[in-house]
């Protein structure tokens, strides 16, 4: 049975938050069971400290055994500090209330911490793919979920590049599996390219994140909560996913916002929770719709020194290009992980290349602590961060100058017909 609650005027309250758990959670009865939930990390906003407080609240007399699993992908492992702000724990005296919880990250570069449970196969991939790839991908997921009667999924939706929407089965693929099925997912949606699928409920990036997620043979049950401001608009549990789906309606009217007509430039101004360009690119997804043909997505985060703690060696040998540009020169790439060029066509956006001349359609520039060299040698472009106040581009969307403060949540897109 699914339960859930949400609207797009107001948000909920604790007491909402604190029933609707309890409700849901004396529905599953874990009495005895060994539970696993699965949560994001510091780059997704929401109240966590309080979802984990009220789960812990709710769980920890009744079940046998209770943690968390850091659904990281392929981001940097969170060190004890870290999980702590990300938890609250750090204010309160966690570990006296509940001594046996652990909160551990998911490795993905870990290989002895994998187990295969499947394949999806080349016909499979075929059809998933709507016939752009046609390859046999191994399944493999992080194993310590096999130490566990009951998974949680426990996270936000919000439009994502890859998958359409992030959430529900996304906590499993990418979220705890292996690189092989990391590289196929992402370099799907690259093919799809960002633009065409970020916002849309039903992708084939999507449809081969739930093929895939039919194979962890566990019981599963999905905490999907919608953000506003950093509080609850939205929360919808259940051992569907059904409440993904419930959670991506409600994403859509919260999190799209419209535009009559393109930008020439736009300041994405990036909150101190992406600490790499990996993550702070989220600031050009979001805004590349909105950008007029030849205009700039710029990228402000001053606190930003890194390209990517975990990919950066290999971005610095590709650069940021446009999709065609690996497509047509793939013998020249076709060693490198998909997953990383993946993200490098994602940041540069649409574009062409013919007869070895790139096209992008919009120009993407770094006002950033990376350098303008590094920033040229990415093929990308570069502003100092010193000589921008992102105060003076407030209100001068009549001049064609888009200020986004905390960019990276909320999906810009043109108005279309009856919209």
């Amino acid at each position: 049975m699914e339960i859930g609650k949400g609207s797009p005027d107001q948000n909920l309250t604790e007491s909402d938050i604190q029933s609707l758990i309890g409700e849901a959670f004396e529905c599953l009865n874990l009495t005895g069971k060994r539970v696993l939930i699965l949560i994001p990390d510091h780059t997704r906003s929401g109240p966590l400290p309080l979802l984990f407080n009220l789960l812990n609240q709710t769980l920890y007399k009744q079940v046998a055994k209770l943690d968390y699993l850091i659904a990281l992908g392929t981001h940097q492992p969170l060190s004890d500090e870290a999980i702590a702000g990300l938890l609250g724990t750090c204010e309160n005296n966690f570990k006296d209330q509940y001594p046996n919880v652990g909160v551990f990250n998911h490795h993905w570069e870990q290989s002895d911490t994998f187990k295969q449970i499947g394949e999806i196969s080349a016909s499979a991939a075929e059809q998933l793919s709507h016939g752009l790839l046609s390859e046999s991908v191994p399944v493999t997921i992080n194993k310590m979920i096999y130490d566990y009667d009951q998974l949680i999924v426990c996270g936000p939706v919000f439009p994502h590049e890859v998958a359409g929407f992030s959430g529900g089965n996304k906590y499993f693929f990418p979220g705890i599996s292996g690189e092989q099925i990391i590289d196929f997912t992402h370099w799907l949606g690259a093919l799809i390219t960002s633009y065409d699928i970020i916002g849309k409920q039903d992708t084939p990036v999507r449809a081969a994140i739930d093929y895939a997620s039919a194979m962890v043979d566990l019981p599963k049950f999905y905490c999907c909560y919608v953000v506003r401001n950093n509080d609850l608009a939205g929360l919808y549990l259940g051992p569907s996913t059904k409440t993904w789906a419930a959670a991506c309606q409600l994403s859509s009217k919260i999190h799209i916002r419209y535009i009559a007509k393109p930008f020439e430039k736009v300041l994405s101004v990036m909150p101190q929770m992406y600490d790499d360009i990996w993550t702070a690119a989220k600031g050009m997804y979001k805004l590349e719709p909105v950008v007029a043909d030849g205009g700039e997505v710029i990228i402000y985060a001053p606190h930003i020194s890194q390209v990517s703690y975990t990919h950066g060696e290999i971005l610095a040998k590709v650069g940021y290009h446009v999709r065609d540009y690996f497509v047509k020169q793939w013998d020249r790439f076709k060693h490198f992980p998909r997953g990383v060029l993946a993200h490098s066509t994602h940041l540069r956006g649409i574009g062409s290349y013919e007869n070895g001349i790139e096209v992008p359609r919009i120009n993407v520039s770094l006002a950033t602590g990376i350098s303008r060299e590094e920033c040229e040698r990415l093929n990308l472009g570069w502003h100092d961060p010193d000589q921008i106040d992102p105060a003076e581009w407030a209100n001068r969307e009549d001049e064609g100058l888009l200020l986004v403060p905390h960019a990276g949540e909320t999906l810009f897109r043109l108005k279309g017909p009856g919209v």
